[in-house]
């Protein structure tokens, strides 16, 4: 007998940074984000040599979709011995062991891979977490899918130093990187609504304006390469976009206007960039025993 699980990675669209309890005890943090179909799989087989735990996945490393966070979930997922998954419960249990190890991050990854879907984050500080699910009619998934562009610029993003200069500038306060912190946190509480009237242009603005308050937190966020690849996209038919995670390398996501996402890839692709089909997908966290 052995058991197998899956716990998928996400997109952060809006507010990210802001669930890291340096800025959520004090300031109460809002993240939304997605999962999609790429997935951290693990298998825990029992043999003659043990116990094994094996695992896979396809993404790149540092792509900045929170994979390290889906690793996590789906070990804790795993060695739950076949319990009623508590979702909440292994997404602390993930977020804990990145603490322990001194990785200085928020805790949407985890849940995000724990729950799945598209949801709207409230963070508190310490486990105070709320997840609430937006539903969104599956016309206007289909149609953000269509219009949606993902890749890997080729360079992983090196979070550990990113976070340690907005960190540093957060707590000198530094009034930008103060602001900026503030800015993150209401697109993100503003996103599910313009999603929810299907108004994508809406949708891709609040995308820009997160970049935006991205790149104001500390100059590491961008660089060149990303600049280049962001006046592609605009240049072929993007209407807003953002680094995924941290920023400084990893993966980009774009909105394209409608019918442009074929002509938004392809032109990433011939600047250097990996492109990353996707759909969205709602399971989170699966485990079977077999």
């Amino acid at each position: 007998m052995h058991q197998r699980a899956q716990a998928p990675v996400r997109i952060d669209f809006g507010g990210a940074w802001t669930d890291v309890d340096l800025y959520a005890q004090d300031f109460g943090g809002v993240v939304f984000n997605a999962t999609i179909n790429h997935y951290v799989s693990g298998e825990q087989i029992v043999s003659d040599e043990g116990l094994q735990v094996r695992y896979g996945f396809e993404l790149p490393t540092g792509s900045g979709l929170g994979t390290s966070a889906a690793l996590n979930v789906c070990w804790f997922g795993l060695i739950g011995g076949g319990e009623v998954l508590d979702r909440r419960r292994v997404a602390e249990q993930a977020y804990a062991l990145e603490e322990l190890l001194g990785i200085l991050g928020g805790r949407q990854d985890q849940y995000a891979a724990a729950f799945g879907g598209f949801n709207l984050m409230r963070f508190g500080g310490g486990a105070s977490v709320e997840v609430e699910s937006i539903a969104l009619s599956h016309e206007t998934v289909v149609a953000l899918e269509k219009r949606s562009v993902l890749v890997y610029t080729g360079t992983p993003r090196l979070s550990g130093t990113i976070h340690e200069n907005v960190w540093g500038g957060f707590r000198s306060g530094r009034s930008e990187t103060v602001a900026a912190f503030h800015g993150l946190r209401e697109v993100g509480r503003a996103m599910p609504e313009s999603l929810q009237s299907g108004n994508f242009t809406e949708f891709a603005a609040l995308l820009a304006q997160n970049w935006t308050c991205q790149k104001n937190l500390d100059p590491s966020v961008s660089n060149p390469q990303i600049e280049k690849l962001f006046t592609v996209a605009h240049t072929a038919g993007a209407l807003g976009g953002k680094a995924c995670g941290a920023g400084g390398g990893g993966c980009l996501y774009f909105v394209t206007a409608e019918g442009q996402q074929a002509a938004v890839a392809n032109a990433l692709v011939s600047a250097g960039a990996r492109y990353i089909p996707f759909l969205f997908e709602n399971e989170g966290l699966t485990v079977s025993a077999q």
